[in-house]
């Protein structure tokens, strides 16, 4: 079932993009910013959490610095499709796995995993994820750089 979008004005947008920019931004500061009170602020988070549209925050960590050196995005052929729900909620108890999509084409998991170095890869390869019931195999990309990490800049996408 198709989920609709929430019907959004320009201060619910403006507190957003703040926001996804820098989820610590005081609501002192994004009220300045909008020239509305800190109330409204507050009101419209409120609402916009209650409507589900914001699911938390999260903190971003550079996983090099605590020795995590290795990104790799998986292409997972599954043995069926409907077997996705299964092996998703397998894939959730393996800790490296960082993401995971339902995907259109080849694949019908692609999924992200932070290693330690390419033998902890190795190793959640073979020994956890391979070993899923349901994965018929899988292709590994590794990433040798990320250029883009960033929220969806919502104020420059037409309507």
């Amino acid at each position: 079932m198709k989920k609709s979008a929430t019907k959004l004005d320009d201060t619910d947008h403006g507190i957003l993009s703040i926001l996804m920019m820098d989820a610590k931004t005081p609501y002192s500061e994004i009220s300045s910013r909008l020239s509305i009170s800190t109330g409204t602020v507050h009101a419209r988070l409120k609402k916009m959490n209650d409507l589900g549209l914001i699911n938390g925050t999260h903190l971003s960590v550079d996983y090099k610095r605590i020795g995590f050196d290795v990104t790799a995005f998986l292409g997972i052929y599954l043995e069926k499709s409907d077997l996705y729900a299964s092996v998703s909620a397998s894939l959730k108890k393996i800790p490296e796995v960082v993401s995971a999509h339902y995907t259109t084409g080849i694949y019908g998991i692609f999924a992200k995993v932070v290693c330690r170095d390419t033998e902890h890869l190795r190793n959640v390869l073979s020994n956890s994820i391979q070993s899923v019931e349901g994965i018929q195999r899988t292709e590994t990309f590794i990433s040798l750089h990320e250029s883009i990490s960033r929220p969806l800049i919502i104020d420059n996408i037409k309507q």
